[in-house]
């Protein structure tokens, strides 16, 4: 990874080990924004919210367990979340923290599920995914997984957002070392609440990652995407067995 992803990543690693408060747009006041603009901070606010998987894709299997505590950094538009907010807008991406489980079925199949609270805000997130190991993996060959999931932003009065996302990750490992990388499409519909100058939005956005487990007892998981326009990059920490 290029250095100043990995500085990124490592500072994330540290924020979950030292948590601190940090704060974000409330969105009272997207009524100032023109529909265009509406389209555009829902595309940066889906980018940062939709369900991530933060790991490879070996499936766990029947007994295993994947559990873990997770940061993400999704740079933002500044000044249009300004727009969109009463309050004063001050830093240049939105830190989303999540606890993050998954869980091994029989078939090569897997579960998950995680839970987003935005410090400072009414914002909270609930997200899941069902995975299916195409190639489970083994000593000379990847495992290659494809995933579905969906997400629901709760606790906001202004709008409501849902994202549905498909993806397909490879993954491989090398002694402590699991590198993988994947793509896919994530959907979304934004819908404004009693705001008469704004209707629905409905978009899709691509989406690339690459990642890393590195498992030393622990597992850390740093991992970077890019959903069209917006990149996001997370760390997470926890057990996987």
């Amino acid at each position: 990874m290029h250095s100043c992803i990995k500085t990124r990543l490592a500072a994330l690693t540290l924020s979950i080990m030292l948590p601190g408060a940090v704060s974000a747009a409330s969105f009272d006041s997207l009524e100032n924004l023109s529909q265009e603009q509406f389209l555009k901070i829902s595309e940066n606010i889906a980018a940062a919210v939709h369900y991530k998987g933060v790991g490879p894709a070996e499936p766990l299997g029947l007994i295993g367990f994947d559990l873990g505590i997770e940061v993400s950094s999704t740079e933002i538009d500044e000044e249009l979340f300004g727009e969109a907010s009463s309050g004063e807008i001050d830093q240049s991406e939105m830190i989303i923290p999540r606890l993050h489980v998954n869980k091994g079925l029989p078939f090569g199949l897997d579960v998950g599920a995680a839970i987003s609270v935005v410090p400072g805000t009414d914002i909270k997130a609930l997200s899941g995914e069902l995975r299916y190991a195409l190639v489970s993996g083994g000593a000379l060959t990847p495992a290659v997984g494809i995933r579905g999931s969906h997400a629901i932003v709760e606790g906001v009065d202004e709008f409501d957002l849902s994202s549905s996302a498909l993806e397909i990750t490879a993954s491989k490992g090398f002694a402590i070392l699991t590198p993988y990388a994947g793509t896919g499409i994530v959907k979304t519909t934004v819908t404004p609440n009693n705001i008469g100058t704004l209707t629905e939005e409905s978009f899709d956005q691509k989406k690339v990652f690459v990642g890393v487990t590195i498992n030393l007892g622990f597992a850390i998981t740093l991992e970077a995407d890019k959903t069209d326009d917006y990149r996001t990059y997370s760390a997470k920490v926890g057990f996987r067995f």
